[in-house]
């Protein structure tokens, strides 16, 4: 049953790779990459690693996502603003 559970568990990291790899829009990546960093926490959690599975937790599917999704609205932002015209 617990082989199960982690090849289960590795399908979903390998699904949710593949499409943060195939997506071409940032934002979405992000989005996708914050699936893959909750299906590591659960992948991490099956492989009795909780204190890691709460670490990836925390910074795979929050941080690293919001920081990307930050950087795509200020270059989105500025790109804006140069096309009308503005500095």
């Amino acid at each position: 049953m617990a082989d199960v559970v982690i090849v289960v568990a590795l399908l979903l990291v390998a699904a949710s790779a593949t499409a943060a790899v195939a997506n071409r829009d940032p934002a979405r990546q992000a989005l996708v990459l914050s699936l893959l960093g909750v299906s590591l926490a659960v992948l991490f959690t099956v492989l009795q690693a909780p204190d890691v599975g709460l670490s990836q937790l925390a910074v795979g599917s929050a941080l690293t996502p919001l920081l990307i999704m930050l950087s795509v609205r200020k270059v989105r932002r500025r790109a804006a603003r140069t096309r009308d015209g503005e500095r």
